[in-house]
This record gives C-alpha cells, structure tokens and sequence, in this order.
C-alpha cells in the first residue's frame, strides 16, 4: 500500500512556516491554508514573512518545494 502524499508551508529559507507548521493530505489543502492566513493575518507581516512555499515529502525523507502561492508573494499596497 502506498503512503499518502504529505504536504506542508514553508517560509522561503526552507524552514517550516512558524504559523502553519502542520501536514497537510493534499496540494489543494495547503494551498487554501496560506492563501487564507495570507489574506488575514498574514497581512500585518512583511513580504519576506508572509511569502510561502509549498513542499511535498519525498520517498527519501526530504522536503521539495512545489508552488510558492502567489497571493502569499505580493507585495500590499
């Protein structure tokens, strides 16, 4: 049986994201938890803080960053 597909947020320095630290089952579902936190509380953060990669667990063990959310990566007028 395969294991399933694990998911998670990453800041941009490849560390887990200090709020959103959590597994996420699919791409999807990640992709909703930092647009939502992005367009919250994310908003009181800097854009070096608030931007946001998602990365999928490997068969190996490592992280590999997949998409980056672009609402997570613009700046706020």
């Amino acid at each position: 049986m395969k294991d399933k597909t694990q998911y998670r947020l990453a800041a941009l320095d490849g560390t887990p994201h200090p709020v959103l630290d959590a597994p996420y089952d699919s791409i999807e579902a990640a992709m909703i938890a930092a647009q939502t936190w992005c367009n919250g509380q994310g908003l009181k953060c800097s854009i070096s803080q608030r931007a946001i990669g998602i990365e999928v667990l490997t068969s190996s063990g490592s992280w590999r960053t997949v998409r980056y959310p672009s609402s997570c990566l613009r700046s706020i007028p």
